[in-house]
């Protein structure tokens, strides 16, 4: 395991939840918080993933549990906590990774998958969120991250995950405000184009797209999963406790400057209107 530029202890016998922790930025977030110290509770739906991530904590001598959760599903996300306070006193921090979307135009979108997309991103966040802090971040405190994606100027391909993101965004601030009260920071982390295995859902048929897409950020290259997890680890630690409802682009500024999505040639724009009292005839 590679070596993490944060204090070895730094979450010392802290109960953190990662959500998609088998794969991907949550597989590289959970791996770096249990060498930090963590008992890392790994959840997703597919168990070999979690197992293989399991492995390797055990292996570099962090401990881990793994629970098969959808998150959409409201029993099994109350069966997650029920299990993890079964056998830990509390629980410190909860990072909402799992996600899931598709490419497609949005009028091709069907209501089912639209309904599927909403309900991962945003609806199983906002599940996890609420069982977190009835369950034992409302008496103890503790810190909440949400993953997000870089969709603030709208997510053309994929409607539905920009639209879902963008309600976690809203959410995270909502509950910043709400349970301040009770000593939890929320804050989301928004990720740009992260060389991460979530690419690979994509096929091959993207990677010409994903490469050229990768010479118009203004960095040059895409992120790695590493610098997702440092920022993660960052918002949850206490260097970030005055932080909250705040959400940390790590995109090296795509999200300022965009070249991801071609406009047709086209003269289907309506005729400027002259407004009152203008010259120019439309």
């Amino acid at each position: 395991m590679a070596d993490s530029i944060f204090r070895a202890d730094l979450f010392a016998d802290q109960t953190i939840i990662v959500t998609g922790g088998g794969t991907g930025i949550g597989r590289a977030i959970a791996r770096e918080l249990a060498a930090l110290g963590a008992f890392v509770v790994l959840a997703a739906r597919k168990e070999e993933h979690l197992l293989a991530v399991h492995a390797e904590i055990s292996a570099a001598g962090g401990r881990s549990l793994v629970h098969v959760c959808n998150i959409r599903d409201e029993a099994q996300v109350k069966d997650l906590f029920a299990t993890v306070l079964e056998q830990r006193p509390r629980i410190d921090g909860l990072v909402n990774n799992a996600g899931g979307q598709f490419l497609s135009p949005a009028e091709h979108i069907s209501r089912n998958g639209w309904h599927a997309v909403v309900e991962t991103n945003l609806t199983g966040t906002f599940l996890m969120c609420r069982e977190a802090y009835n369950c034992s971040l409302s008496q103890h405190g503790g810190a909440v991250v949400n993953i997000v994606s870089e969709m603030w100027r709208g997510f053309p391909g994929m409607a539905h995950s920009g639209a879902a993101r963008a309600g976690v965004v809203n959410l995270t601030q909502t509950l910043a405000v709400e349970w301040a009260r009770s000593g939890v920071r929320v804050n989301a982390v928004a990720p740009g184009l992260i060389h991460s295995s979530g690419l690979d859902q994509y096929g091959e048929a993207m990677r010409p797209l994903i490469d050229q897409m990768v010479q118009y950020l203004p960095a040059k290259r895409m992120g790695s999963e590493g610098e997702v997890a440092a920022a993660v680890v960052f918002l949850l630690s206490p260097a970030a406790s005055y932080i909250s409802g705040a959400t940390l682009r790590v995109d090296g500024a795509s999200s300022l400057w965009r070249h991801a999505w071609e406009i047709d040639d086209h003269d289907a724009a309506p005729p400027p209107w002259p407004g009152y009292g203008s010259e120019l005839q439309p």
